[in-house]
């Protein structure tokens, strides 16, 4: 067993961290201050390559793998997760879903020029009443005359309302099945489509440089060759986007953990109390031991993930596991780091308090972790009755 990054992998984490260091950290706290989305720091990731990363290089991308692309996740989302979610929701949600189902046309004419990251590309499956329940969508697309027809609304949609979007990916009942549940199709609706509007964007506790809106639809037509995939596959191509997206977030989670470690160590070893730094108390040093262990191993899920994803095996169970332990671990590693700052990790202006406050939405986003936890559960019961 080999745990050596090739040398392509260290150049995708290397590039990443060093960018991450350099250009986003600094200006971490203004940008969630001001809630602003860094389209400079997004350029600058588009002329690095990163914001196509996996996208293959006869499309315009840069052609790296999995292993690559969470090494790169991790290292942004250590400067900051709303950079970190913008590049994540590129990646997995935006191009991933053309890249894996769509036809030749469709790569040529939506996901051509997303791959340099230039624009931007959303997915839409989130509604007010289907969110873990995928299936429950509401929103429809109806086949008249040579043309899809989509009414409905999404919410939480991540990069769905720059200036940079071309479009959103929708997931909507096309139809009933014979057995009568609801067919799922996934439509791809360019962002200048008439009937198709954009609400304000959303006021969040954390990811507040990041872009979210919901979406509407109103009498909104697309041509028929904008259906991705085949008829009736759309929740199945969505459930593997989403696998894929799972273990990008628990890359995420890693990188903010470690953010939280970096600044607890820093803090412990510059703070005085009793006459002696933090981190010559053996309480303070247990909290960062734990710390340390339980990043490296969810370091480690991920990345095992990820390699299993990038060999087209299943893991469906594995990037269940990496994404519920890292979005727990990042959790727990934000609250010690706030208890190891004491009051001061209370203040707004340390980063412990921006992490902690950021944290939450990792253990919902991509599927919560009761969603998650049922997926690793069933997985476990399906290798017990074989």
């Amino acid at each position: 067993m080999d745990f050596d990054l090739s040398e392509e992998q260290q150049r995708w984490r290397d590039l990443a961290g060093e960018f991450a260091r350099d250009a986003i950290r600094p200006r971490a706290e203004e940008l969630d201050r001001r809630q602003e989305f860094p389209y400079d720091l997004v350029r600058e990731m588009s002329r690095l390559g990163l914001m196509g990363l996996t996208i293959p290089r006869e499309y315009g991308g840069s052609g790296g793998d999995f292993v690559s692309y969470c090494l790169a996740v991790e290292e942004i989302s250590r400067a900051d997760t709303s950079v970190g979610i913008t590049l994540e929701s590129q990646v997995s949600l935006g191009a991933g879903p053309i890249a894996d189902f769509g036809s030749e046309e469709q790569k040529e004419r939506f996901l051509r020029p997303i791959a340099d990251g230039s624009r931007l590309w959303a997915l839409g499956i989130t509604e007010e009443h289907a969110g873990s329940d995928a299936a429950g969508v509401e929103t429809t697309a109806e086949l008249r005359d040579g043309r899809w027809v989509v009414n409905g609304s999404k919410k939480f949609i991540t990069n769905s309302g720059t200036t940079i979007t071309d479009g959103v990916t929708v997931l909507a009942r096309t139809g009933t099945r014979e057995d009568g549940r609801p067919e799922t199709s996934t439509i791809l609706v360019p962002q200048d489509t008439p009937g198709y509007t954009r609400g304000e964007p959303y006021v969040k506790t954390g990811w507040r440089a990041a872009d979210q809106h919901p979406l509407y639809f109103e009498g909104c037509e697309v041509p028929e060759e904008n259906l991705l995939g085949p008829r009736g596959a759309g929740l199945r191509q969505c459930l593997r986007t989403l696998e894929g997206g799972r273990i990008a977030v628990g890359a995420l989670s890693v990188g903010l953990a470690q953010a939280c470690l970096d600044e607890a160590l820093s803090y412990a070893q510059r703070r005085c109390q009793f006459g002696r730094h933090l981190s010559e108390f053996q309480v303070i040093q247990f909290k960062l031991a734990d710390m340390a262990m339980e990043i490296e191993l969810a370091r480690n899920m991920v990345l095992k993930a990820a390699w299993l994803k990038d060999r087209e095996r299943p893991c469906a169970r594995e990037a269940s596991i990496a994404k519920v332990y890292a979005s727990e671990v990042a959790k727990r590693c934000a609250d010690q780091a706030v208890q190891i700052h004491g009051g001061e990790g209370f203040m707004e202006h340390t980063p412990v308090a921006r992490y902690w406050r950021q944290v939450k939405i990792n253990e919902i986003g991509e599927g919560t972790s009761e969603i998650n936890r049922q997926i690793i559960a069933r997985g476990l019961l399906q290798a017990r009755s074989r």
